[in-house]
C-alpha cells in the first residue's frame, strides 16, 4: 500500500460518524443549526510565505519575528519539527505549500499551461474553502484567499476540479489583481474614454481577464466584494501610489476584510522572504520583520473585536523552507528539494489549541489542513494526514 494510502486509512480510522468527530480520543458534538454539525470557531491561515527557515523565524537567538516566538507562540501549540515529505515527486516551492495547506494532501503539481516556471496549479482535491462553504452554507465572501500582487499564478488556488466540491464552493480572492479587474471594469461602465484610451482599457482588461481561464462569466466578483474594492478604490485612490505595497498590502486588505466582510475563513499568502532572490539576504530577513509586524496587527485587530475576540484560531504555517548553499550566486535558495528546504514549523493559537505547549516532533505540513477542519466543526475526508490532537486542549 502506498504512504498516500497509508495517511487516508489512518485518517479514516480517525473519523467517527457523520454528526461527531472522534480524533486523538475527543468527541465533538454535533448541533442542529448546521445541518447536524458543530460551528466551530473562525480561521486565520497564515502563510509565512516565501520560505523561511526555522533559524530566522523561531530561534529566539536568530529570530527576526519577536511577536512570534515572544507574544504569539506563549499563547499556543508550536510545532517546531514540521516537515514536507520528501517523497518522490513532491516539490517545495510557493504553490506547492500552499495547496499542501489547503488540501491536506502531497501531490506533484505541474503548470497548466505547460510553462517550465509556471505554478499556474489546479488541486484534484478539495480545498479548506470548499469543505467549509459546503459543510456550513458559508458565504463566498465570508471564505478568503488574500493574496500577493506578484504571485497571480495563486490567485485562483480558491477551489478545485474535485466532482463533489469545485467551483460552486470556491473562496473569494481579495488581490491587487482583483482590484485591477474592479477598477477596469468600473471606468469602462461610467465611460469617459474613447478611441484610442478606450481600446487601450479594453484590451487591458481582456488581458487580465485571461489569466482566469476558469471562470468565463467576467461578472465581477460578487456584490460584497465589489463594494468593498469600491471602499478601497474611495480610501486609497486608483493610482495604486497611495495604498501599502508588498506583504504590508495584504495586512492591510486582511484588516479591511475582518472588518468590512466578517469572513469566518482567511488565509494570507504572505510572500516577502522571496524577495531574496535579487540577491541581498537583508531582503529575506526584512520580509520575516515585515511578516511578524502584520502578525502583531492581525492578532491585536481580532482581540480587541467582540465578533472574533475568544472565537479565532490562528494557524501560521510557512509554505517551505530554505537553505543557506555558500556555493550558490543568491543564498537562501529552497528549489532544490534539499532537507532544509522541507524543514518548517507551525503555531497554532485559540480556542480549543493548548497553550505554552511546544511539540519537538516530526510532523506532516499536510496535517494543519484537517486539524483546522477538525476545530471548525467540517469534515476534511480527503485530507491524507491525521489530525494534530497534541495541540487540542
Amino acid at each position: 500500500m502506498s504512504p498516500s494510502l497509508d495517511r487516508r486509512t489512518l485518517l479514516k480510522a480517525a473519523l467517527a460518524g457523520a454528526g461527531s468527530f472522534a480524533l486523538g480520543g475527543l468527541a465533538l458534538p454535533a448541533t442542529a443549526s448546521t445541518g447536524g454539525r458543530r460551528r466551530g470557531p473562525k480561521v486565520v491561515l497564515v502563510r509565512f510565505g516565501g520560505g523561511v527557515r526555522r533559524r530566522e523565524t523561531i530561534e529566539a537567538a536568530h529570530s527576526h519575528a519577536p511577536c512570534l516566538i515572544h507574544e504569539l507562540a506563549p499563547r499556543g501549540t508550536l510545532f517546531t519539527r514540521m516537515e514536507i515529505s520528501s517523497e518522490p515527486g513532491i516539490d517545495t516551492s510557493h504553490g506547492q505549500g500552499t495547496l499542501n495547506l489547503l488540501t491536506g494532501r502531497y501531490a506533484h503539481y505541474e503548470d497548466v499551461r505547460g510553462e517550465l516556471l509556471g505554478d499556474r496549479f489546479e488541486a484534484d482535491h478539495p480545498t479548506l474553502f470548499e469543505y467549509l462553504r459546503r459543510a456550513h452554507g458559508v458565504a463566498a465572501h465570508e471564505a478568503l484567499l488574500v493574496n500577493g500582487e506578484d504571485r497571480s499564478d495563486e490567485e485562483f488556488y480558491a477551489f478545485s476540479n474535485h466532482a463533489d466540491y469545485g467551483a460552486a464552493w470556491r473562496g473569494s480572492v481579495l488581490s491587487l489583481y482583483r482590484f485591477k479587474c474592479h477598477l477596469l471594469r468600473r471606468q469602462l461602465r461610467t465611460g469617459g474614454f474613447e478611441g484610442r484610451a478606450l481600446l487601450e482599457k479594453q484590451r487591458e482588461l481582456r488581458k487580465l481577464e485571461a489569466l482566469d481561464h476558469r471562470d468565463r462569466s467576467r461578472n465581477g466578483q460578487g456584490p460584497e466584494i465589489e463594494a468593498f474594492w469600491e471602499r478601497w478604490r474611495e480610501h486609497y485612490g486608483e493610482s495604486g501610489l497611495v495604498n501599502p505595497r508588498g506583504d504590508r498590502l495584504l495586512t492591510e486588505i486582511a484588516l479591511r476584510a475582518l472588518k468590512e466582510l466578517r469572513p469566518r475563513l482567511v488565509m494570507i499568502n504572505y510572500n516577502d522572504p522571496d524577495y531574496v532572490h535579487w540577491g541581498n539576504p537583508s531582503h529575506y530577513t526584512r520580509g520575516i520583520a515585515v511578516i511578524d509586524e502584520g502578525l502583531r496587527r492581525l492578532v491585536a485587530a481580532v482581540d480587541a473585536d467582540p465578533f472574533y475576540r475568544g472565537d479565532t484560531v490562528f494557524a501560521v504555517v510557512p509554505d517551505c523552507g530554505r537553505e543557506d548553499n555558500r556555493f550558490m550566486a543568491v543564498p537562501f535558495q529552497h528549489h532544490f528539494n534539499s532537507r532544509s528546504s522541507r524543514e518548517i514549523f507551525a503555531l497554532l493559537l485559540g480556542p480549543g489549541i493548548a497553550r505554552g505547549r511546544v511539540i519537538d516532533r516530526r510532523v506532516e505540513q499536510i496535517a494543519v489542513t484537517p486539524t483546522l477542519g477538525h476545530l471548525m466543526g467540517v469534515p476534511t475526508p480527503h485530507c491524507d494526514a491525521p489530525v494534530l490532537a497534541e495541540a487540542l486542549s
